[in-house]
């Protein structure tokens, strides 16, 4: 039988408490496939919160408590129970749970169903068919809440998710071994948590699924949230969808082919007005040109962009031709579009604001071939250049 410990954390829900604990027993200990447990975990609250709790684990046998010595944050207050519910008491999967009543215990049988189906990651989603946020939120906390997530799917580009910053969610121990390293700093104290560790679980492709919950406001105490939470959010989710640009393939497919634009551009300059002044030698300056680019991007491509699908030495020479090929379609590409384009396009104003810079009608007519051909040679090197292994190559 697996075990689930459902982490609440908690400062000042001394009421709270009393009242959530019972309820999800109620609903656990009917539950037969799973051996349920909860752990508090109290940032030492004035209220003492911990000695309800202490009271109350007479009671349930099964209810454990870890006080914290100081306030550190629920990003802080999850990262210790983790670390006790995984290492200490040998869960297999942890809920992330509110003390404040806002979270329904009656939904847990949604969660445990996913578990059962092998999802790593459950979230309560609130804005997912079937679910809902309370109607007497105060209007800026339903702002905060819908519009936030809006801006978090959009930043990040992942629109398959749609509670992002949802508290309620079951986690397995592989997501936790995975992810944990990756949180580090003083920014995933707070609320930025919730973000940041589904973010990174979500980068390591887990099994992720959402389930409806309606979720109700506390009826006691009050909201921990701060203007913290808004600061540090934005900050992450910014930085984090800059690191994921500036290390996606195709980010560096498309520096490679800007180095390697330069080069064809630049080798054709030197050509063009040194020795091979003649029009009758124009093709052959840009044939060479052109293979200069080759060569560069060859090289770029396989260090950097497909660093991660190395050639053997055995594959250099034959994926080096076969590149040459594939590349051949931009060679034909750029000079069709220069032959039209000096024959039938009328192009003397654009040439007036180009020529400020020093760029030939040639120089613009093979940047137009290279930026179409771009497309072209990232679905060629993608898949067959420098294609992904089959598992039987790997073995």
């Amino acid at each position: 039988m697996e075990k689930v410990i459902i982490i609440i954390p908690t400062y000042n829900e001394k009421e709270n408490i009393a009242a959530i604990i019972p309820k999800i027993f109620a609903i656990t200990d009917k539950i037969s496939q799973y051996q349920v447990e909860i752990l508090i975990v109290d940032d030492k609250s004035p209220d003492k919160t911990y000695e309800e709790a202490a009271r109350l684990q007479k009671k349930y046998p099964k209810l454990h408590l870890l006080i914290n010595p100081t306030k550190g944050g629920l990003g802080n207050a999850y990262l210790k129970g983790m670390d006790k519910a995984f290492n200490e008491l040998k869960a297999d999967y942890i809920f992330e749970f509110d003390a404040d009543g806002s979270h329904d215990p009656a939904s847990l049988s949604l969660f445990f169903a996913q578990l059962a189906a092998g999802y790593d990651f459950v979230i309560g989603g609130r804005y997912k068919n079937g679910g809902s946020i309370d109607p007497n939120w105060p209007l800026l906390r339903k702002f905060y809440s819908i519009f936030g997530n809006i801006v978090i799917m959009c930043v990040l580009t992942d629109f398959r998710i749609r509670d992002w910053t949802s508290g309620y969610r079951a986690i397995s121990k592989a997501v936790y071994q995975a992810v944990v390293p990756e949180l580090k700093g003083e920014r995933f104290s707070g609320y930025t948590w919730q973000i940041g560790f589904l973010h990174q679980a979500v980068r390591k492709n887990f099994k992720i699924t959402e389930v409806p919950i309606n979720f109700i406001d506390r009826k006691i105490g009050q909201s921990k949230l701060g203007s913290e939470y808004i600061k540090n959010t934005l900050l992450y989710i910014f930085k984090a969808r800059f690191e994921e640009i500036i290390k996606s393939r195709v980010f560096k497919f498309a520096v490679t082919g800007f180095i390697g634009t330069l080069v064809q551009l630049t080798s054709f300059a030197l050509m063009r007005n040194s020795f091979l002044v003649a029009d009758k030698f124009l093709q052959l300056a840009n044939f060479i040109s052109i293979e200069f680019a080759i060569i560069s991007n060859f090289i770029i491509n396989g260090i950097w962009t497909f660093a991660d699908r190395k050639l053997t030495k055995h594959q250099i020479l034959p994926k080096f031709l076969q590149f040459n090929f594939a590349s051949a379609g931009s060679v034909i590409i750029q000079i069709i579009l220069m032959q039209l384009l000096v024959s039938n396009f009328d192009s003397s104003t654009i040439f007036t604001i180009f020529n400020q810079i020093s760029l030939t009608h040639e120089n613009i007519y093979q940047l137009l071939g290279i930026i179409i051909a771009l497309f072209l040679n990232y679905f060629i090197y993608n898949n067959f250049i420098w294609r992904p292994k089959t598992k039987n190559e790997e073995h």
